[in-house]
C-alpha cells in the first residue's frame, strides 16, 4: 500500500475533498447479558462521572461479550448535513414543525432585515456557501436560540432535502430506527468529530489541522488488537485513522485497512469482522459541499444493500451518522456534555468562547438491524461517542475518555428480547441514480433562495 500522500498536512490533499456525549449517566447504562436479559453496569456510584478506563461491567473480565446476539457493527459516517437538513421532512422524529401551507415553519434573520425561511434546494449539488468552523457553529447557536445560521455563513443554511433528493437515505430512516437526539461531538469540524469517533477526544483540535500527540488512551483499534476483537476500516479514498497521523507507522493498525471492494466481498461471503468501519469517497460520495449529495445516497444504498443480503445478516447491526451538521441549520440547540479530558480548545484570536462541555448540532442517525425495533425513534442524547460507548458495552471495554465513559450506548434502539422483527430484510426505495452535473463538485450550482423564502422581519 503505498501511504505517501496520507502524511500530508493538507486537509484537501490528506481527506480527497473532506475527511476523516452523552448525558451523564447518574445511576448506570444498560445492555445485554449472554441470556439476552437487560443488565445493569455499575462502573460509577450514582451520582458519580464515570472516568476514563472504566468498564461497563466492572466485575467481568475485559473482552467479556455481553451481547452475543450481535456479532457485527458495521458503521457508515457521511459528511456535513444537520437532522433537519436531510430528515426534517420525512414525518419521524422531531424534524421540521408545519405551517398551514405544509411548508416548515424555521426561518433566521439575514442582518438586513429580511427573514431567509427554509427552503428546499433546488438541486442537489451543493455550492460553497455553507461554514462549518468554531465561529460559525457558535454564531449559529446563538446562544441557544438557533438563529445566527444564515448571518454566520449564507441563506444557503437553510436548505434541505427531501426524500425526492436522498431516496434511499430518507426511506431507510423511514423504515429502521432513528435517533432525533444525536450530536455531533463539538462545534468544530470534520476531523474533530471523527477524532471522537474513534478516540473520545479531539486533544483540544477546533479545526481541520493534526495534532501533535497521541491520545492518552489510544483508539479504539487499539483495544480491538489488544483483546483480540476483529476489526477492518474499509476505506475508498483515505482511512480515518489517519487523522492521528503517527497511527499510519503502527502496522499492527495500518494491518487493519482494507479497499472498499473487499467490504462487499467480505459482505457477500459472510465474513465481515466483529466492527467495520465503511467509508466512501470522501471527494464525490461523502456528501460535504460542494458535491452532488445523491452519490451519497447511492453509496449508502450499497453498503445497506451489501449487509441486509449477507450472509452475517441475521447478527449484524449497522449504524449510520454524519460527522457534523456542515453549517445547515437544524432548530434543536445543542445540549450540555461531558468534557473529554482537561485539554481546552486550541482556539486562535478572534475565536469564539467555549468548551468542550457542549455538543455539536443534530447529525442524522440511525440503526439498520433485524433486531432494530419497528417504528421506532430514540429521544435519547447521543454523540460519536455513543459508538464507542457500544462497543465498550459489548465487550465490556474500558472508556478511553470521560466524554464516552458517559456516553449512551445505542442498544436502545434494538430489541433482543423478541423475534427480529426484520429477520427478513425489508425491501427498501431504489437508490439515487445520480449523473455527474456541470461543475457541481467544485463551485456548485449556485443556490439562491427563491422569493418566497424571503420575507421582511
Amino acid at each position: 500500500m503505498d501511504m505517501g500522500i496520507l502524511v500530508s498536512p493538507n486537509r484537501r490533499q490528506f481527506l480527497g475533498g473532506g475527511l476523516v456525549g452523552a448525558s451523564i449517566l447518574l445511576g448506570g447504562c444498560s445492555a445485554r447479558s449472554s441470556s439476552g436479559s437487560s443488565v445493569s453496569s455499575t462502573s460509577a456510584p450514582p451520582g458519580a462521572v464515570r472516568q476514563p478506563g472504566s468498564r461497563p461491567f466492572p466485575n467481568l473480565a475485559v473482552g467479556t461479550d455481553q451481547v452475543p446476539k450481535i456479532e457485527h457493527i458495521v458503521v457508515v459516517m457521511m459528511e456535513n448535513h444537520s437532522f433537519d437538513n436531510v430528515l426534517g421532512l420525512i414525518g419521524r422524529g422531531d424534524g421540521f414543525t408545519l405551517g398551514p401551507d405544509h411548508r416548515p415553519t424555521a426561518k433566521n434573520p439575514d442582518g438586513h432585515g429580511n427573514y431567509v425561511h427554509a427552503f428546499h434546494m433546488p438541486t442537489e449539488c451543493q455550492t460553497k456557501g455553507v461554514g462549518n468552523d468554531w465561529r460559525v457553529a457558535h454564531e449559529a447557536y446563538d446562544n441557544g436560540t438557533c438563529q445566527g445560521f444564515v448571518t454566520s455563513t449564507t441563506a444557503e443554511a437553510m436548505g434541505y432535502f427531501t426524500s425526492a433528493d436522498l431516496p434511499f437515505t430518507c426511506g431507510m430512516a423511514r423504515t429502521f430506527p432513528i435517533a432525533d437526539r444525536y450530536f455531533c461531538s463539538a462545534m468544530a469540524q470534520t476531523d474533530p468529530n471523527r477524532r471522537y469517533l474513534i478516540a473520545g477526544t479531539s486533544l483540544g483540535l477546533i479545526d481541520d489541522t493534526f495534532p501533535s500527540a497521541l491520545p492518552p488512551n489510544g483508539v479504539i483499534f487499539q483495544q480491538f488488537n489488544t483483546h483480540g476483537i476483529t476489526w477492518k476500516d474499509y476505506y475508498s479514498t483515505l482511512p480515518t485513522i489517519g487523522i492521528f497521523l503517527p497511527l499510519l507507522e503502527d502496522h499492527t493498525l495500518t494491518s487493519g485497512l482494507a479497499k472498499i471492494d473487499e467490504f462487499f466481498s467480505d459482505a457477500a461471503a459472510g465474513t465481515l469482522p466483529s466492527f467495520s468501519l465503511v467509508e466512501p469517497d470522501y471527494g464525490t460520495q461523502s456528501e460535504e459541499d460542494p458535491q452532488d449529495v445523491q452519490f451519497g445516497d447511492q453509496f449508502m444504498g450499497h453498503v445497506v444493500n451489501a449487509v441486509m443480503s449477507s450472509p452475517n445478516w441475521p447478527s449484524t447491526m449497522l449504524i449510520w451518522t454524519y460527522d457534523e451538521h456542515g453549517g445547515y441549520y437544524d432548530h434543536v440547540p445543542p445540549p450540555a456534555a461531558v468534557t473529554p479530558d482537561d485539554i481546552p480548545p486550541a482556539l486562535k484570536p478572534g475565536d469564539p468562547p467555549g468548551g468542550f462541555d457542549r455538543y455539536g448540532f443534530r447529525v442524522p442517525s440511525g440503526v439498520v438491524s433485524p433486531y432494530a425495533k419497528k417504528d421506532f425513534v430514540s429521544h435519547t442524547i447521543y454523540d460519536h461517542t455513543s459508538i464507542l460507548k457500544t462497543v465498550e458495552e459489548k465487550w465490556n471495554l474500558p472508556a478511553l475518555t470521560r466524554r464516552d465513559a458517559n456516553a449512551n450506548s445505542l442498544f436502545d434502539m434494538l430489541d433482543l428480547d423478541h423475534k427480529p422483527a426484520f429477520a427478513k430484510p425489508p425491501r427498501l426505495p431504489a437508490a439515487a441514480n445520480p449523473t455527474p452535473k456541470a461543475g457541481c463538485l467544485t463551485t456548485g450550482a449556485g443556490v439562491i433562495p427563491p422569493p418566497s423564502a424571503v420575507s421582511k422581519a
